[in-house]
């Protein structure tokens, strides 16, 4: 999945989800919550390989991971017009107000407020991305 796409969600938290990630994650797909205050959106087969290897994990090391992502997680289906809802808890969590961007980040995608999107994106520099490819071997 690649790309940003700004939208709006209306009053009733209903979001018209991008065409492209759309076909890429089904007519039916996980949203929970994520890190730096997004959502992450995966589809069914994708959330199943994620249980996968959050269970495979120690309890010890797994339990705060299983809480954060499972408890607060929810199936979206898209409707007729493109749109899914976002329960209440999880729009809370992001701070979803009217704008947004939705993200294409390669094997899920993401919902971020707009202007919270914009504040990190301007953060993330050539060079830092350069070192993160340093340590990674790239």
């Amino acid at each position: 999945m690649l790309g940003q796409y700004p939208h709006n969600i209306d009053a009733k938290g209903r979001l018209v989800f991008p065409t492209k990630l759309r076909e890429e994650l089904g007519d039916s797909f996980i949203v929970t919550k994520g890190l730096d205050n997004c959502l992450f959106v995966y589809s069914e087969q994708a959330w199943a390989e994620l249980e996968k290897k959050i269970a495979a994990l120690p309890m010890s090391k797994s339990r705060n991971l299983q809480r954060f992502f499972f408890s607060g997680a929810a199936s979206c289906e898209v409707d007729a017009q493109g749109r899914i809802l976002i329960p209440t808890h999880l729009r809370e969590y992001a701070d979803l107000k009217k704008e947004v961007f939705v993200l294409g980040v390669s094997g899920r995608a993401e919902i971020w407020n707009a202007d919270r999107w914009r504040e990190y994106s301007e953060g993330v520099t050539a060079e830092a991305a350069a070192e993160a490819m340093d340590e990674l071997g790239f």
